[in-house]
């Protein structure tokens, strides 16, 4: 591995203005691609293998031409100063709301609260839905204006109008803000770490140069792929996280081996060879743990794990040639101002073995192991516990901010309706082979209405063949409750008895039931899932390190860290500690998807510092240091860049927390805590206390499993053979351009 990694970084060095062509034109293709791409169509969300999916599957097939996935517009009405809204005026100003919000283009119906009866008890709500023929993402700006205006002009009446559903969900990408922060934040960190503004500036357009192929790619191949803004957004987050990690660590071993008097073109092949061998495994655990969540079976998953993983690639091979032909361009421009400063007049600098922040932190841990381990692991677990009272859900208008018309048209219907309200299951009843289609659909409603927990339930709907019913069932708790999930499990494990009483069978369906089925899902898929990545990575770090304890200890590093990481996002997210501080007006449960979302990701990036640090350990023992002197050579080399890195992505991934989205919120915050307490506790205090403690037995492997690994050489042994530094005669010639 490293020796072919040799010859690709020196061949680029050489043929840098080949490299530098292949790449533009590749950015130019695939930019073309995007930019003329069709628009692409929103793919409804779905989830195989649950009930919720099956029962509004069999809605779409047996209610054809319902517009089942179509968008609406929840509308509320409430009357001012204690009146009700079916006094006169306040009537008329509805009832002319209602004919207004019908006019739109794209309208399917509205529905007439007084005749419906969805007027609250006390009178002081009413609503109305507003259904259309198309789904949220082909709204138009016409029919969105439209709904504004229609809203404005029912306030103008003295009523308080707000309104939810998909319609009011706004289908924009991301703002562009956390990028340019996270981008601003990393140019600092690099600046400050490299003392070049030409080290600085190199990886952060490398970085973009790779984002902006990974996001026209994506963008080209999201209308044939179905592909969403989400899958967008984690590309942008991770490519350009890595992709400045990756050419930091090639910039800064080149620089190293400046610092030992070898030419250009032989530095930049021995950083690729080195460096690029841990770019490589570091990838491709990333990579692994990405495309890892299509096991999960979740299309949403899939998809943002493949595209995220696609952006990884790129930032990799963009590390691997592209980096290398950059340095090859402006050889001395990345050296260290006292490095430059020597060779103009005319010497050669020398690398000297000096102490620095690395080299102290590794002796004071070296010195007292068993109490850096100890404290280290008690924090994190304290950090972990609230992960036992985590509870999953998928966030909806109640998360929203109190500014939003969605929001505040929640709580109206919660205040006017009940809280049970704002969350109906919708039960479908498959009449087919009954008797009687209209008696086994009245048989399950009463059934199911008779139920503890059940405030009402709406009359059937039948389809035109009559042979398929749906009915609402309003429970008496909210969306989120415990008590709103024990009522749907109650209603299931009720049903053989009330399918045999009525001669049909049924399924429950509707946001509600579908949050729960995800939840259970992801929670069922989430152990099956850790065991195949961290075995995967497990056995690929046994090849790069050769050691049974060392790929052992950094698994059970990462998990210490993602349980920390997610007990962090329930003390924020779930129990509201600190939540003002983020933006977050309402905390609930946790995003089904965030756990197994953040194990997969923050897997790959735990390997990422491991492979790093680690190899640097590795190579010095390899090459005849004692454990002890191999850890301290290790921190020397690279416990600077790793801490660099470390704050690049976590200023990346923190700068997602502004994004109003409440999934991409979570995100971002999980991923920058879970990368500052893996970096900054697992790699920089556990890992080299547990290696202090093990010594020699730390690099241990049975001889049979060595004969049978392959060797891949990611310590560059071969390449770094005792030899004197190679003469520089073309350096003179390289600095003048």
């Amino acid at each position: 591995m490293a020796a072919f990694l040799y010859r690709m970084g020196r061949l680029a060095f050489r043929r840098r203005w080949t490299v530098a062509l292949v790449w533009a034109a590749v950015l130019a293709a695939v930019g073309l691609a995007g930019m003329t791409a069709p628009e692409a169509e929103e793919e409804p969300f779905s989830m195989p293998g649950i009930e919720s999916q099956k029962a509004f599957d069999l809605m779409e097939e047996r209610f054809p031409g319902a517009a089942a996935d179509g968008a609406t517009a929840r509308v509320v009405f409430v009357s001012p100063n204690g009146e009700k809204v079916t006094a006169t005026e306040n009537k008329k100003a509805v009832e002319a709301a209602i004919a207004e919000l019908g006019d739109g283009t794209q309208v399917a119906s509205t529905v007439d609260p007084y005749e419906s009866g969805a007027v609250s008890e006390d009178g002081s709500t009413a609503y109305t839905t507003v259904t259309y023929k198309v789904d949220a993402s082909g709204l138009t700006d016409a029919s969105r204006s439209h709904l504004d205006e229609s809203l404005e002009h029912a306030r103008d009446s003295g009523l308080t109008v707000e309104a939810g559903g998909d319609a009011m969900e706004d289908t924009g990408g991301p703002s562009g803000t956390a990028e340019a922060i996270g981008i601003a934040v990393a140019a600092v960190v690099l600046l400050i770490t490299f003392g070049s503004l030409a080290a600085a500036g190199l990886p952060l357009l490398t970085a973009l140069i790779g984002v902006g192929i990974s996001l026209f790619a994506i963008t080209a191949l999201a209308g044939p792929l179905g592909l969403t803004d989400t899958t967008s957004t984690l590309a942008i987050m991770l490519g350009l996280a890595v992709g400045i990690d990756y050419a930091l660590f090639i910039v800064s071993r080149y620089r190293e081996e400046r610092a030992k008097g070898r030419a250009p073109q032989e530095a930049v092949a021995l950083a690729t060879g080195t460096a690029g061998s841990a770019v490589v495994f570091a990838g491709l655990t990333v990579v692994i743990a990405l495309a890892g969540l299509s096991v999960v079976g979740i299309p949403m998953l899939t998809e943002m794990g493949l595209g995220a993983a696609g952006a990884v690639v790129v930032g990799v091979l963009i590390a691997l040639t592209l980096v290398p032909a950059f340095l090859g361009f402006w050889p001395n421009a990345v050296l260290t101002r006292k490095d430059r400063k020597a060779r103009r007049a005319g010497g050669t600098p020398q690398e000297t073995r000096k102490v620095n922040g690395g080299t102290r932190w590794a002796s004071f841990v070296l010195r007292r192991p068993l109490p850096v381990l100890l404290a280290a692991v008690a924090g994190l677990g304290a950090l972990a516990l609230p992960m036992t009272d985590l509870q999953l859900g998928m966030p909806g208008d109640e998360a929203k901010s109190t500014e939003t018309t969605q929001r505040r048209a929640y709580d109206a219907l919660a205040e006017g309706f009940g809280p049970g309200f704002n969350g109906p299951l919708t039960v479908v009843v498959d009449a087919e082979d009954a008797d009687d289609p209209k008696a086994a659909a009245e048989t399950v409603s009463e059934r199911i209405g008779g139920t503890e927990g059940v405030v009402s339930v709406s009359p059937a709907q039948f389809n035109e063949s009559g042979d398929t019913a749906v009915f609402s069932v309003v429970p008496t708790t909210a969306p989120t409750d415990q008590e709103t999930k024990d009522l749907v499990n109650t209603v299931r494990g009720d049903r053989p008895g009330i399918e045999s009483e009525a001669g049909a069978t049924f399924e429950v369906t509707g946001t509600t039931a579908m949050n729960i089925d995800i939840s259970e899902k992801v929670q069922s898929a989430l152990v099956p899932y850790l065991l195949v990545v961290v075995g995967l990575a497990v056995i690929l770090l046994l090849v790069v390190f050769r050691s049974i304890l060392v790929p052992l200890k950094a698994a059970a590093g990462f998990l210490l860290s993602v349980l920390a990481s997610l007990g962090a996002v329930v003390v924020v997210f779930q129990q509201g500690h600190g939540a003002d501080l983020l933006g977050v007006e309402t905390t609930g449960p946790i995003m089904s998807l965030m756990p197994i979302f953040l194990v997969g990701i923050v897997f790959g990036l735990a390997m990422d510092y491991e492979v790093f640090l680690v190899s640097r350990m590795r190579e010095a023992y390899v090459h005849g240091e004692r454990p002890a002197q191999a850890v301290t050579s290790g921190f020397q080399h690279s416990a600077r860049v790793v801490v660099a890195a470390a704050l690049i992505m976590i200023a990346v991934f923190s700068g997602f927390i502004g994004e109003s989205d409440a999934m991409i919120k979570m995100i971002g915050f999980g991923l920058a805590s879970a990368v500052l307490l893996d970096a900054f506790v697992v790699r920089m205090a556990i890992v080299p206390a547990v290696l202090a403690l093990l010594g020699e037995r730390a690099w241990w492997l049975p001889k049979w499993l060595d004969r049978i690994l392959p060797r891949v050489d990611v310590e560059g042994e071969a390449l770094t053979r005792p030899t004197e530094p190679e003469a520089e005669p073309a350096e003179k010639d390289l600095a003048r351009a």
